[in-house]
């Protein structure tokens, strides 16, 4: 079957992007690697010792770049509806965290350790009709957005990725609600052309 000009313009986009050049030659697993990259030289989210929860975790590009800054004395607790390849010293849980048995799963990986930082790459799969993507989207950073309530200790961070349209400024009101300091970022190798952000919320207010 003939790719649409879409999909075709998409790829030709994503095999020459210079991120996903460079993802495979310093061996990352996403370009998304750098977007974490340079929202933490910004924002210090973690740091050797932290407690991490990466959602939206596969195919492991963000928890692939937590984890040897964590060390051994940090903890990385991934989890994704997509299966992931091991990593080392990540703690991969596989399913739908919306579902109340894998969210106790991970709360049973944290064995009552207070989390310091609730990290979310997520994204609904795309239909292609903006208005249903634009509410999945902001289903999942809204469901993000109450675990960190649930598993944050006082004073730690959060950082999601939120698409811009209906519901945006609801979601980034909510946000500055329960942080002393909210920031949005726009990566580098986030597309120019995307609509999303990253939002990032310092200082949580238990």
């Amino acid at each position: 079957m003939a790719r649409s000009k879409t999909s075709q313009k998409w790829l030709d986009e994503h095999v020459n992007d210079p991120y996903v050049k460079k993802a495979q030659l310093d061996g990352y697993r996403s370009r998304a690697s750098y977007k974490l990259i340079e929202i933490n030289e910004k924002d210090k989210l973690y740091r050797p010792g932290s407690v991490v929860i990466d959602l939206g975790s596969a195919p492991g590009g963000w928890s692939q770049i937590v984890a040897p800054v964590v060390g051994d004395n940090g903890r990385v607790i991934a989890s994704d509806i997509l299966p992931m390849d091991v990593l080392e010293d990540v703690t991969f849980i596989q399913g739908d965290f919306t579902e109340e048995s894998v969210y106790n799963e991970i709360l049973d990986a944290l064995d009552g350790q207070p989390v310091d930082t609730v990290i979310s790459d997520m994204a609904p799969n795309m239909s292609g009709v903006n208005a249903t993507d634009q509410y999945s989207s902001m289903y999942l950073v809204e469901l993000a957005l109450d675990m960190a309530r649930n598993v944050l200790k006082p004073g730690g961070n959060f950082c999601a990725k939120v698409f811009q349209g209906v519901g945006y400024d609801e979601y980034l009101k909510d946000v500055r609600s329960s942080f002393d300091k909210v920031y949005i970022r726009k990566p580098a190798a986030s597309r120019p052309r995307s609509r999303e952000v990253y939002i990032v919320g310092k200082g949580f207010k238990s």
